[in-house]
């Protein structure tokens, strides 16, 4: 199953870091079934200060333009993303607009000799 890793900084007010992770003690169900639906398998973000990772395990085939035009359509979905809008800021050298940014990898244990 394909593993895709991505980052995101919140701003770095401890207020909305903590109202961040208590909307994420219960994601809106509407926002979880969008997920599974687009093929997410498993996911799990990461806190350390301001900076979230975010690991993805999906299914072949998902598309991350398949699940952005989905979102697009899905009132509740775009309600969430704006509520999550407030918290979060982009990676330095984000391009406008640009939100979680994939990460490259760069070791894998298993492929080593």
């Amino acid at each position: 199953m394909p593993r895709l890793c991505l980052m995101l900084d919140l701003k770095g007010d401890p207020t909305l870091i903590a109202e961040y992770r208590r909307y994420h003690e219960k994601v809106w169900p509407e926002v979880t079934q969008s997920l599974r639906d687009a093929g997410i398998l498993e996911m799990e973000i990461y806190l350390r200060g301001n900076r979230l990772f975010m690991v993805l395990d999906t299914a072949e085939g998902f598309s991350f333009e398949a699940k952005l035009k989905a979102d697009a359509q899905n009132p509740k979905v775009c309600e969430w993303e704006n509520l999550m809008a407030k918290f979060q800021q982009p990676l330095p050298g984000s391009k406008p607009g640009e939100k979680w940014q994939a990460m490259d990898l760069a070791f894998k244990l298993s492929e080593q000799v």
